[in-house]
């Protein structure tokens, strides 16, 4: 039985001691009553941004204290270890997120200054003059490219720059780039969170891979088709199905084939070069018979000025060098060897294999580990760094302009860093105080509908956490165990895991405040929640429906 504290002790003596402390997961010995605590965090975070409409860090700060009430006075976590959880959390939101947030950012005012949207937003004009197809290119299929090169919010704070910087409404903008990083998520980052759902279930890795990009093919076919109705109507979007189906038939074929073969790593980037590969060709022979136009026109008086020589190259050029960065920096080899001159890990006092995940949600005991690793050299933000600074140089940059640009970029995000570690920090009190093996045990009682509502447990881990593969890593072992209990392929529960929390990657919290940065919307997140909810939602069920079908059906 976990040891139990008086409340005026708040734990001090167990931390002095250094001994473990057990997680409960039915502290108030009632399932619902249980379940409602542990989602009580969640809940005041949304309802925040969503109907109270507070700024994002005030909702953030909201959120961080009720998970902190939870966790003290209901979960009996100890006070210290509370505590060494959220600053756990608040550093994690810093690097590598923030740090990407803040370096990107820098490069796209950096590109912005010196004029280079014009020369990018003539180059994709010259592929196609419809910003629906425009759509499709950049963050359907450049998204892609970099959520498989670096992950970790790249892809939502680039792609939203860029479809500002072509004339798409700041808020849509954002909404879009969020959609459009749904199906990529598992193979982000070279592989890391099916890497990591292997690591705690123990099933085979290509077998994992492929039966997630199984369980993806359909929303591979239907997300440039769901983005552009999203975004300009399902009427305009079949206007122009023929590309939205070489786009997306193309990136379900690659992503399947590349998966099923080789394996998680560069699952992203072929597939994405390939779709991107096959739209630019497809569209140099069909185009729709009238290009859309936004209702209200926000494209710049010289969208449809001729290309001049050399002008794509250069608009296109700061993200070519991003792009070669962090996917040299993602490669492993590569990331190993910054690590062994740079990285510093720092176990954190009163917490560090302190808090003891308990059965039934692991098969043993198991002390969770909580070491930050200060990697600062190897980050994705710092190869986006470099490449913002290749640029400065490239573009004559003196270093009074530098350092202009640097301080109105800082100034541009100073309260979405914060929103980001108050985020966090909730995430790593909810994390290390087990109130999410309560939400994860409350799915497994479903019986019979469990392949449905595990799908959706991966969703809920993702929008708690705001990571795919923190999501594995909490519920991947559960997702095995409880399959076999009922009879079930473990692989495909735990493979509807990462599946299913792909679609809460979009209103988790933290995404929502990249995209708000990204597009200059900070202060606005409950409109862009509310613009994506009921797409997270309705896909997170199609996939439960998916998953299902596999599992009952074969």
């Amino acid at each position: 039985m976990p040891r139990k504290w008086h409340p005026l002790f708040f734990g001090f003596p167990l931390i002095l001691r250094g001994m473990p402390w057990q997680q409960i997961y039915d502290p108030l010995n009632s399932n619902w009553l249980s379940t409602a605590a542990a989602l009580l965090p969640a809940v005041v975070l949304l309802g925040c941004l969503g109907l109270l409409r507070l700024r994002a860090h005030w909702a953030a700060l909201a959120g961080l204290a009720s998970a902190l009430l939870v966790a003290l006075a209901i979960y009996r976590m100890p006070a210290g270890m509370a505590l060494g959880s959220s600053l756990y959390g608040a550093a994690y939101g810093l690097l590598p997120i923030g740090w990407i947030i803040l370096t990107t950012i820098f490069l796209y005012r950096l590109s912005d200054a010196r004029g280079l949207f014009t020369g990018l937003r003539r180059s994709l004009m010259r592929i196609t003059p419809d910003p629906r197809l425009q759509l499709i290119l950049v963050a359907f299929c450049f998204g892609s490219f970099l959520e498989g090169a670096a992950g970790f919010g790249t892809p939502v704070v680039v792609t939203a720059s860029i479809l500002v910087g072509l004339g798409f409404p700041a808020l849509p903008a954002a909404g879009l780039a969020l959609l459009a990083n749904t199906a990529p998520v598992p193979f982000a980052s070279l592989g890391t969170p099916l890497v990591a759902l292997q690591s705690v279930t123990g099933l085979d890795l290509r077998l994992l891979t492929s039966t997630v990009a199984l369980q993806l093919t359909i929303f591979d076919l239907i997300l440039p088709f769901w983005l552009v109705a999203t975004f300009a109507g399902w009427k305009s979007a079949w206007q122009v199905a023929p590309a939205l189906l070489v786009a997306g038939g193309s990136y379900a074929a690659a992503q399947f084939a590349v998966a099923s073969l080789h394996g998680p790593w560069l699952v992203n980037i072929l597939s994405s070069l390939v779709s991107l590969a096959a739209l630019t060709l497809f569209l140099r022979i069909w185009q729709p018979r009238k290009a859309w136009r936004f209702e209200r026109d926000t494209r710049p008086p010289d969208a449809d000025t001729p290309l001049q020589r050399g002008e794509a190259l250069r608009g296109w050029a700061p993200w070519l060098i991003l792009s070669v960065m962090v996917f040299v920096w993602g490669l492993p080899q590569v990331r190993s060897a910054l690590d062994s001159i740079s990285l510093v890990r720092i176990p954190i006092p009163g917490l560090h294999l302190l808090a003891e995940r308990m059965p039934p949600v692991t098969p043993q005991p198991q002390p969770q580990s909580a070491v930050f690793d200060f990697a600062w050299l190897s980050a994705s933000g710092t190869a986006i760094l470099l490449a913002a600074l290749i640029t400065a140089a490239w573009l004559k940059f003196s270093l009074r302009e530098l350092l202009a640009q640097a301080a109105a970029t800082f100034k541009q995000v100073r309260f979405t860093l914060l929103t980001l570690c108050a985020m966090l920090a909730m995430g790593f009190v909810i994390r290390f105080a087990g109130m999410d093996g309560t939400l994860g045990l409350t799915f497994a009682r479903t019986g019979a509908l469990y392949p449905f509502f595990g799908t959706l447990l991966g969703w809920l881990g993702v929008v708690i956490t705001g990571s795919d593969t923190s999501s594995n890593v909490l519920f991947g072992s559960l997702q095995r165990i409880t399959a076999e209990q009922l009879g079930l392929r473990p692989e495909v529960m735990a493979a509807a895991n990462t599946a299913g929390g792909v679609m809460g990657k979009m209103i988790n919290a933290q995404s929502v405040v990249v995209a708000g940065a990204a597009t200059g919307t900070a202060g606005r997140e409950g409109e862009i929640l509310r613009y994506v909810f009921f797409h997270s939602l309705a896909l997170a069920a199609m996939a439960g429906l998916i998953v299902m079908a596999m599992a009952y059906l074969g």
